[in-house]
């Protein structure tokens, strides 16, 4: 009985966290706070796995595939099978955006993942104002993560995680470093079918460009005639923060029979580099969880919003040998840059 207490004590805490949530976004609204732009790594906000992303961003409570490494490390020690996972997306015009995860489950000791995620650029001509249509050199930029993480259950219902990992952005011959850290915890309650889901991503360092690009030749004395006028000065950067962002999540398996399931789930999103937001999705799973049917919708409430709609589908092919083969893909709406495919392929061995 103490134990039934103790659970619905904690899910009336989270419950009143996302009420806050939820209340406070108009006030914020209302402020007209705009953070937008205001820090580095900006591609840690990408969706990773075409689940998630067809859901809406709606995931922090759902996450059980390899893509947890993302959304929530709390929930990848809910993997029974080792994973390879592969996310690609064609993302917006010049950008490809890749995500590789082989992630390694054991009863006794917690389940541990490694992670790349890469946003790449094709390759561009370099410009200057004496040369505006190019100087025949060419150059790229790349935003890369590598990330080990670590998930356990601490109880039956109870699961926790984190994950460590170093970033780095590359443009030309500059770059800036960072590490950064994400912790998550993911709650299934007494009640049928509903868990809850926290996660805080992306703490770490703030992060400078720093490189041979931005040397310039310093005259110190401008005033002084035959001093030297080749001094190499290097321009001072500013340092930005990584983008922060907690989510607060709560899903529901509304349906839950022999051969199908239907989920429902809300995330609460509040980063540190725009306003505060709320993500809906929901899933259908057919035949088993062979088929699963997705749907969803990117931040409600947010001023200026730029995303919308999302869909997805999933397959799940049963082979011999436990050997599971996962494909999904995932349709993202934009207002203004037009639509994202997302495809993810997955072997769990």
């Amino acid at each position: 009985m103490d134990r039934k207490m103790k659970s619905a004590k904690i899910i009336s805490i989270i419950i009143l966290i996302l009420v806050q949530f939820g209340i406070s976004v108009q006030p914020l609204d209302a402020q007209r706070v705009r953070k937008v732009g205001t820090s580095a790594a900006a591609f840690l906000r990408i969706f990773v796995g075409s689940r998630g992303s067809a859901m809406g961003g709606a995931f922090v409570s759902v996450a059980n595939d390899p893509s947890a490494m993302y959304w929530n490390p709390g929930g990848l020690a809910q993997l029974k099978q080792s994973s390879v996972y592969v996310d690609h997306s064609p993302y917006l015009p010049g950008l490809d955006f890749n995500f590789l995860g082989l992630v390694l489950a054991s009863r006794n000791l917690g389940t541990v993942g490694v992670s790349v995620t890469a946003l790449t650029t094709e390759r561009m001509l370099v410009t200057t104002p004496d040369h505006p249509m190019g100087t025949g050199e060419t150059f790229t930029a790349a935003s890369i993560a590598v990330g080990i993480t670590y998930s356990r259950f601490l109880t039956d219902r109870f699961s926790i995680g984190g994950t460590f990992k170093y970033v780095n952005e590359r443009i030309y011959n500059s770059s800036a470093a960072g590490i950064a850290f994400d912790i998550g915890t993911i709650f299934v309650t007494p009640f049928y079918g509903i868990r809850l889901g926290v996660s805080i991503s992306n703490f770490g360092n703030k992060m400078q460009m720093l490189g041979e690009d931005l040397n310039v030749r310093v005259d110190i004395a401008p005033d002084i005639q035959g001093n030297n006028q080749s001094v190499v000065g290097q321009l001072k950067t500013d340092r930005f923060e990584m983008p922060l962002i907690m989510r607060v999540g709560l899903s529901w398996d509304v349906i839950q029979t022999g051969s199908s399931r239907f989920t429902v789930a809300v995330d609460g999103v509040n980063p540190n580099d725009n306003a505060q937001s709320i993500n809906l999705g929901a899933e259908y799973a057919l035949f088993n969880e062979t088929l699963q049917l997705r749907a969803g919708y990117n931040d409600m409430f947010l001023p200026d919003r730029e995303k919308g709609l999302t869909l997805g589908v999933g397959l799940n092919i049963q082979q011999i040998q436990r050997l599971n083969i996962q494909v999904g893909y995932a349709y993202q709406e934009f207002r203004y840059l037009g639509g994202v495919n997302r495809f993810s392929f997955a072997i769990s061995f």
